[in-house]
């Protein structure tokens, strides 16, 4: 695994260079535990789960060529941000990001980004936006490999008859989601 730990690093810690550090860290909230993950270009990764452990190895497999960093500082400021957006969606979640995916993928998160909180959309409904030829079951798979929770908010994509369908963090969480918007 390529995980190392330091603490109290932050990016003007590191000169620049070719090698692709990914700072990161984990916190308790009303959702589990949340990892939050960040590069030099913004947020990669919000993971959600049952532990640290499970994230980390989450993490080290989604990036498998980046030197993973544990730091609280360097992402304080956006786990408070998640915090707040998890116990009062209400203001939203504001966060740089940096979306790594096919430019397929690319497309459905910034469709996702783009539906108003307390609103959900159809599987069909979100491929039709994106394109006439777009499948829903690839708008589905396109959700389902999402690093970036609730910035990049899958959670707000249901059946077409309004029942929740697969959310990679689990149906518990996306109903919890999906009932704290409909009230902000």
């Amino acid at each position: 695994m390529n995980l190392t730990i330091i603490n109290d690093m932050s990016w003007a810690s590191f000169e620049a260079g070719s090698v692709d550090i990914i700072l990161h860290d984990t916190a308790d909230t009303e959702l589990g535990k949340v990892l939050i993950a960040r590069s030099s270009r913004g947020v990669c990764a919000i993971l959600i789960g049952d532990t640290a452990d499970e994230l980390a190895a989450d993490l080290a497999d989604r990036f498998p060529r980046a030197t993973l960093i544990a730091s609280q500082a360097a992402v304080q400021d956006d786990l408070t941000k998640v915090r707040r957006y998890i116990e009062a969606p209400v203001e939203g979640l504001h966060l740089a990001l940096d979306m790594r995916g096919t430019p397929f993928q690319r497309r459905v998160w910034e469709k996702l980004r783009a539906i108003s909180l307390g609103r959900t959309v159809s599987y069909r409904e979100l491929s039709q936006v994106i394109s006439p030829y777009a499948h829903p079951r690839a708008v589905a798979n396109a959700c389902a490999a999402n690093p970036i929770a609730l910035a990049i908010p899958c959670h707000r994509v249901v059946r077409s008859n309004g029942d929740l369908a697969g959310y990679r963090w689990g149906l518990e969480r996306k109903r919890i989601l999906i009932q704290k918007e409909a009230m902000a």
